[in-house]
């Protein structure tokens, strides 16, 4: 009889005793995994909606057993996907909660739904909508409020035609009191509007250089950038930095640190849930006709 007869049943129980041993190493093993908010796979599309648009929402992660989705108005939901509308505008947070332990968030900017037209079939007097008053070197903008299908403004500085558009944005170089004339296609007679532009410096002191003056809107820049990162009203200064250089565009180019390009609204998206970031410096590039800031390069640190 060999070594295999004579041990056939201890070594079969050895043989199950190992199998089970495995077995609930695997299963302890299992409900040992370490999951973080990088493991949720959810989604919330598109970033920038107007009041009563869509907003879709979908998670797909596997190992949640339970979601809960806070969309930052004071309503949530459990389902895994669906739809949501905002009834204000304004910045939201969206974020997801998985298993009542990880969550995972995503920015989307609520804007105001325009107004409707009027139905009525009498035509509407055109008029300028603009300031009656502006700094020196700051972007004003105008906007002609109207039916007429083409425009031509003079904003009274160069004495030539500066915009053909319906909403027009102007950097006046030297302080004054300018008439804004608009010429449209609904009449001859042109619209007119009166805009005093106060100096960029105290006209008590001696004259300042266009450097001087840039680096004012540098550090008005930085201000307001720093105010969002300090967590006040993010849709203030964000709104007053669009309107007043950026002429309205979300996705002018902003570099930090030398770091790879980013756009305006996901830098100030993330600036304000990065917290404790205190901006350096700000420096901020024009265009060729000095009216729109098309490049912000900043300098930050924690």
């Amino acid at each position: 009889m060999n070594y295999f007869q004579k041990n056939r049943k201890n070594i079969i129980i050895g043989v199950i005793a190992t199998l089970l041993i495995a077995a609930l190493v695997v299963l302890w093993l299992q409900k040992k995994v370490i999951h973080s908010a990088d493991d949720i796979v959810g989604v919330v599309y598109p970033s920038s909606v107007a009041v009563g648009d869509t907003l879709l929402f979908e998670d797909k992660t596997q190992f949640a057993k339970t979601k809960r989705w806070n969309f930052g108005d004071g309503t949530t939901s459990d389902k895994s996907s669906g739809i949501h509308f905002y009834n204000k505008p304004g910045y939201y947070q969206v974020t997801l909660i998985v298993d009542s332990k990880y969550s995972k968030s995503f920015p989307v900017m609520v804007s105001a739904r325009s107004l409707p037209k009027p139905k009525d079939t009498m035509k509407i007097k055109t008029t300028i909508d603009g300031p009656s008053q502006a700094m020196q070197f700051i972007n004003v903008q105008f906007r002609a409020i109207s039916e007429a299908k083409q425009f031509t403004w003079k904003f009274g500085e160069t004495g030539n035609i500066d915009s053909k558009d319906k909403m027009a944005i102007y950097s006046y170089k030297k302080p004054g009191d300018y008439v804004v004339t608009l010429f449209t296609d609904e009449g001859e007679e042109p619209i007119l509007h009166h805009i005093k532009i106060l100096p960029a410096y105290d006209a008590m002191e001696e004259e300042v250089s266009v450097e001087d003056a840039y680096a004012k809107i540098d550090n008005d820049f930085k201000y307001h950038l720093q105010q969002i990162a300090n967590g006040n009203s993010f849709n203030t200064h964000y709104n007053y930095l669009l309107r007043t250089y950026l002429c309205n565009n979300e996705n002018t180019v902003v570099k930090v640190n030398d770091s790879k390009a980013n756009n305006f609204y996901m830098y100030c998206a993330g600036l304000q849930f990065d917290k404790n970031n205190v901006i350096q410096t700000v420096k901020v590039n024009f265009d060729d006709a000095q009216n729109c800031v098309t490049k912000v390069d900043i300098n930050q640190s924690k």
